[in-house]
């Protein structure tokens, strides 16, 4: 059965795998499409390498970083004009910025426990 975090390493393979093949239905510029791609997948194996148990605690904060660099593409690598590539690169790095966050240690700690008053 999935538990909280292996669901959160799920989404994320979901997620790079549909950011790597939207490339297929959105239109995109060469820049847009390789961008999309390559992110897609690190996010996709990312989440993969979780779920097998073959990452530590740190991929997380790597979730965290692909996340932020698949939403600020658009502007970094000039894409910004074509709407599909752009609003799949804000919502997937948005989602996975904030499904890595969530599973950080630290946060996933505090997220977890309970205060006695």
């Amino acid at each position: 059965m999935f538990t909280e975090s292996r669901t959160q390493d799920a989404v994320a393979v979901v997620l790079g795998a549909y950011t790597a093949l939207s490339s297929l239905w959105v239109a995109h510029s060469d820049r847009a499409m390789w961008t999309l791609i390559v992110l897609g997948v690190l996010i996709a194996l990312t989440g993969l390498g979780h779920l097998a148990n073959a990452l530590t605690g740190t991929a997380q904060y790597a979730m965290v970083v692909l996340g932020a660099l698949l939403f600020i593409s658009p502007w970094v690598m000039n894409f910004h004009d074509y709407t599909g590539a752009s609003w799949t690169a804000w919502v997937a790095g948005a989602l996975t910025a904030v499904i890595g966050l969530a599973a950080v240690p630290a946060v996933s700690g505090r997220l977890h426990t309970v205060t006695h008053h």
